[in-house]
């Protein structure tokens, strides 16, 4: 089933480490039915990054008003761009790309310094609000780095916020996917879609009894060495009890809410999530990693998922 209105079927454009695709098939079994059932007119994802649940959702169902939003200016700069200019875009993906691929190991080493140097000039503290069309060129850097750095990481240094992840290992990194990057254009162009950044409480204005929530909160470590909380901005657990806050007053606005997150109590004996959400239904499912450094531990985790709904 794919919405008719798209010539090509969008998919994320970035590489996200703990990204959703892998958990598509178990998130779909709880927001499937509300969708089908013409429950929902609004769609909310504060947290969007590679955006795999919103691209799900859209490219099968019409929704009347969607809210995109990311703490990280980079990603919501990303998306208004790809909306408002892609072909821009497109076109200096592709001088990156093509440069890139023709270049050997130490030549590539060095442009990708030099790119991420020349990313290191934009302030990455500044929330992304109007649109500025210089933005071309930070969305090509944000994908061209994301595509080429190592594990598709976002991480940014914790004494001027620049972003330091050093360089993949990829012999033919797919930097430009032009018929996806015009699918999304095409697809964020076709809906009432509003994306900006900032805190996830901004959402609250939009919430009333149709909407759909899906939260996708930066990782809280499950280890002593997957601290991926700083991958922007530190996410600590005073922001999750606040992000647990904005989930009850949506909830009593009459929202339907899904929440996931890695599941502490697979590692240590640590019911955080259970005690944050108790009054809501959880359930435990196992879903792929792909946000370990060492491949070998890249294995099935356990996961939460939290709904305010049956």
């Amino acid at each position: 089933m794919v919405n008719p209105i798209y010539r090509s079927t969008p998919y994320p454009f970035l590489k996200w480490a703990g990204g959703k695709t892998r958990l598509l098939p178990i998130l779909q079994n709880e927001y499937m039915p509300l969708f089908t059932d013409n429950k929902i007119e609004t769609y909310i994802e504060p947290f969007v990054g590679g955006g795999a649940v919103f691209f799900d959702i859209i490219k099968k169902f019409h929704v009347k008003n969607i809210y995109l939003s990311d703490i990280n200016p980079e990603i919501a700069i990303a998306y208004m761009v790809i909306k408002t200019e892609v072909e821009k875009l497109i076109s200096q993906l592709s001088v990156m790309s093509d440069y890139y691929l023709s270049l050997n190991k130490d030549e590539r080493k060095a442009y990708y310094y030099d790119r991420r140097s020349e990313y290191n000039t934009f302030d990455k503290t500044k929330p992304a609000s109007t649109y500025d069309s210089t933005w071309v060129k930070r969305a090509a850097l944000t994908i061209f780095l994301n595509k080429t750095c190592f594990n598709g990481l976002y991480r940014l240094n914790k004494k001027n916020h620049q972003f330091n992840v050093p360089i993949g290992d990829y012999k033919q990194p797919r930097i430009l996917e032009e018929k996806n990057l015009i699918a999304i254009s095409e697809c964020l162009q076709s809906t009432n879609v509003k994306i900006t950044s900032g805190d996830f409480s901004h959402i609250l204005p939009y919430v009333n009894p149709k909407t759909f929530i899906y939260y996708d909160p930066p990782y809280r470590p499950v280890s002593k060495t997957s601290n991926f909380t700083s991958y922007f901005s530190a996410f600590k657990d005073e922001d999750q009890h606040r992000l647990a806050k904005v989930f009850r007053k949506a909830h009593r606005i009459g929202a339907f809410q899904l929440l996931s997150a890695p599941d502490p109590t697979a590692l240590t004996e640590d019911p955080f999530f259970d005690n944050l959400y108790s009054d809501f239904n959880i359930k435990r499912v196992m879903a792929p990693r792909r946000i370990s450094a060492k491949g070998e531990s890249r294995k099935k985790i356990r996961e939460l998922v939290v709904t305010s709904f049956a």
